[in-house]
C-alpha cells in the first residue's frame, strides 16, 4: 500500500489522525481525492477559547449567527459536515494547547470534534481532524504589545 492509499485509509476511518510523517498538503490532497472538503484552522495567534472558535469560524466560513460557545461549534461543524459530499477534514494549525490559558479549552474543543466524528458516522459521512500542537505562546517582549488576533497593529 502506497503512502497516498494509507492516508486515504486513515481519513476514511475518521477521528483524530496522527500525521507526523506527512505534510499538511499531502493530507489535503488525499482528502480531496476522497471527495472530502479540507479546512485549515490557523490557531497561531489564538490565546483564548473564543479566539480559537473565531479561527474555526473563519476557516469553515460559518454563518454570522455563530453563537461562540462549544454547543454552537458542534452545531455548525455538524451543519457544515452535512453540506459536504462525503465528509470533511479539519487541520488545527499551531493550536497552543500548552498555553495555560488554552489547555483546558483546547481539550474541550477537541472533545467537540470527537462528538462530531460520532455524528458523522451516524449520518454516513466522515469527519477527520488533525491537531498541530504548538506548546505555549512566547512571552511578550517588554514595551511591545502582542499582535492582535486580527493580525494588524495600529501605527505607533
Amino acid at each position: 500500500m502506497n503512502q497516498a492509499q494509507s492516508l486515504q485509509k486513515k481519513l476514511q476511518k475518521g477521528g483524530l489522525m496522527d500525521v507526523s510523517a506527512v505534510s499538511r498538503d499531502e493530507v489535503i490532497v488525499a482528502a480531496g481525492a476522497l471527495g472530502m472538503t479540507a479546512f485549515v484552522v490557523d490557531c497561531d495567534r489564538a490565546r483564548s477559547r473564543s479566539a480559537v472558535l473565531r479561527a474555526v469560524v473563519k476557516a469553515v466560513d460559518f454563518p454570522e449567527y455563530f453563537g461562540g460557545n462549544l454547543d454552537a461549534l458542534y452545531d455548525c461543524l455538524c451543519d457544515t459536515l452535512l453540506d459536504q459530499k462525503t465528509g470533511m477534514f479539519l487541520w488545527f494549525h499551531n493550536l497552543h494547547s500548552g498555553d495555560p490559558a488554552l489547555s483546558d479549552d483546547a481539550q474541550a474543543i477537541l472533545g467537540v470534534c470527537a462528538d462530531v466524528v460520532e455524528f458523522a458516522s451516524n449520518n454516513e459521512k466522515c469527519f477527520t481532524y488533525v491537531v498541530e500542537h504548538a506548546g505555549r505562546h512566547p512571552d511578550p517582549e517588554p514595551g511591545i504589545s502582542p499582535t492582535p488576533y486580527s493580525g494588524s497593529r495600529s501605527p505607533e
